[in-house]
């Protein structure tokens, strides 16, 4: 459950630069926006295959 926090903390986190890069045009947060999307989806990916696992060791 940890890393699911995680996430929801690192998307509130890149709310502003979304809305920089988006609505503002700055290029600057638009590459720290892809940083963390790029850090989201390595989270992501973690919990697919600990939650895998865990089915898998159930079974």
């Amino acid at each position: 459950m940890k890393k699911f926090t995680d996430v929801k903390e690192l998307i509130a986190s890149l709310e502003a630069d979304a809305d920089k890069f988006y609505n503002k045009g700055n290029n600057a947060a638009g590459t720290r926006l892809r940083k963390g999307m790029q850090e989201l989806k390595n989270l992501a990916q973690a919990i697919r295959l600990e939650v895998q696992d865990s089915k898998n060791s159930v079974s």
